[in-house]
């Protein structure tokens, strides 16, 4: 009976490893953009999950509606001027992310998830509460996030929200006036085209393919997924 390899089958066998091993590195390198859009792909599914899970409907609440799970993108003085992002619910009606709407962090309940957010009494990019990575322009170098006009009500808002029933909501809740309307828009509710762009170059209508992630919510179920 055979007791131990020889030195040939030995000499052989890591040959064959290190041919394996040099065809799938290259299949395994990502750029820094393609980390980001992963990580995006994963809070958005996030903050559908927190929505499904804590029903913000209250009866005794005129406006509960404006109290949904939702992530926001914003830069500012407090962001050092980068595209930062949050999740939270909005539950004082202030319209900003106060610290104690933010939600905690799952993988570190000592943090919340949020870039960094502005305002005086926000978490500000460089907090011991704020997660790094959601700052995207410190942490991979995002330049620009444009969402489709599909996601949002106005020209600047750059807020997706989700119903109890996990459907995508577009616009600024703050703005809301009832639980799917706002203002001009008679129904919020996401429809087909919803694209969340995230790009290394200053206007994302600029960027090549290696230089930018596309990210589609699908209508109703809120599917999330990266096309490009």
């Amino acid at each position: 009976m055979k007791q131990a390899f020889t030195l040939l089958e030995l000499v052989f066998t890591i040959v064959i490893i290190g041919i394996i091993a040099s065809t799938m590195i290259p299949n395994l390198k990502t750029n820094s953009i393609q980390e980001a859009g992963i990580q995006l792909v994963t809070h958005i599914q996030y903050t559908q999950h927190l929505a499904m899970v804590d029903d913000k409907y209250d009866a005794s609440n005129d406006e509960w509606y404006k109290a949904r799970w939702q992530l926001k993108f914003a830069k500012g003085e407090d962001t050092n001027y980068k595209w930062s992002y949050v999740i939270f619910s909005d539950t004082s009606g202030s319209g900003n992310p106060d610290p104690s709407e933010v939600a905690i962090n799952p993988l570190d309940s000592n943090k919340k998830l949020t870039g960094g957010t502005t305002g005086a009494t926000m978490i500000h990019t460089g907090s011991y509460e704020s997660t790094a990575e959601m700052n995207l322009g410190e942490y991979y170098g995002v330049l620009d996030v444009d969402f489709s006009s599909a996601c949002r009500t106005g020209s600047t808002s750059k807020n997706l929200l989700f119903d109890n029933f996990g459907r995508p909501l577009r616009g600024n809740d703050r703005s809301y006036e009832s639980a799917y309307d706002s203002g001009g828009s008679k129904n919020i509710l996401i429809e087909s085209g919803c694209t969340i762009t995230i790009c290394t170059v200053l206007d994302c209508n600029n960027a090549t393919d290696d230089e930018k992630v596309i990210i589609s919510i699908e209508e109703e179920t809120g599917f999330t997924h990266i096309i490009r």
